[in-house]
């Protein structure tokens, strides 16, 4: 049984004020009393402990007690989120953040997609670009990736979605943005957007200055990351400018 604990809070931990021995074995005579029953479990990234947990899923039945013993229904509670580990309870909202091992393949889907985004304008017939490219997969992770697997595999995409005769972002480019780039962006700090466009742009760059199809598909990955055009435009000068 777990005690009948009210949130402080969206997503906080719930505070636990000493109680003396008299007054706990008073609230366990009269007073209000939760039954909990776990009807579900999983992995989620806990709040409190700050990573990857189990959590059980737990809804309440509320019970006036009297002598000890639970006399009047007083309806439900719940559904909570508590961590086995700490054992704090959380709203449900709680597993909309990714666990670690979640974001992190979140990431690497990102930054393979943004690749492959900024290499399909046309980036494959230069020797820099793609050495730029696999540089920036093996620091994602991919770290069997080759110069010859990226060509072979933006050959592949292009000729499935008739990318061949699109001279910009076309709406299937700016779809894939969006759905590899815009469920990552909550969960990243303002640094680590800014990061991940940047990657893209000096794969861009790599082999002189911006063409319109580069800096289209660049700005459509801003847009996805939620970066305000002002700060793509400044992103973009930032790359280009020699460290």
């Amino acid at each position: 049984m777990l005690p009948d604990r009210e949130r402080n809070g969206r997503n906080a931990r719930i505070p636990v004020k000493p109680v003396s021995r008299g007054r706990a074995l008073c609230r366990r005579m009269v007073g209000m009393h939760t039954a909990w029953d776990a009807v579900g479990d999983g992995e989620f990234f806990c709040p409190a402990c700050g990573g990857d947990r189990n959590y059980q899923r737990l809804t309440g039945r509320r019970r006036f007690v009297l002598l000890g013993l639970p006399v009047v229904p007083r309806g439900t509670r719940g559904p909570v989120i508590q961590c086995a580990a700490c054992q704090d309870l959380f709203d449900p909202d709680v597993l909309d953040h990714p666990t670690t091992t979640r974001l992190s393949a979140m990431l690497r889907d990102a930054v393979h997609t943004m690749v492959l985004a900024v290499l399909s304008t046309g980036g494959t017939g230069s020797r820099t670009v793609l050495e730029t490219a696999v540089c920036a997969l093996h620091g994602a992770g991919y770290d069997d990736c080759t110069e010859e697997q990226l060509v072979a595999l933006v050959d592949a995409l292009a000729t499935d979605a008739g990318r061949a005769t699109e001279p910009d972002c076309g709406p299937g480019l700016a779809i894939e943005l969006h759905e590899a780039l815009g469920p990552l962006a909550p969960h990243l700090a303002p640094a680590g957007r800014d990061a991940l466009l940047l990657q893209g742009a000096r794969i861009a760059l790599a082999d002189g200055p911006y063409t319109p199809a580069e800096r289209d598909v660049l700005s459509t990955a801003g847009c996805a990351l939620t970066i305000c055009s002002e700060d793509v435009t400044r992103l973009l000068a930032t790359a280009r400018t020699p460290s």
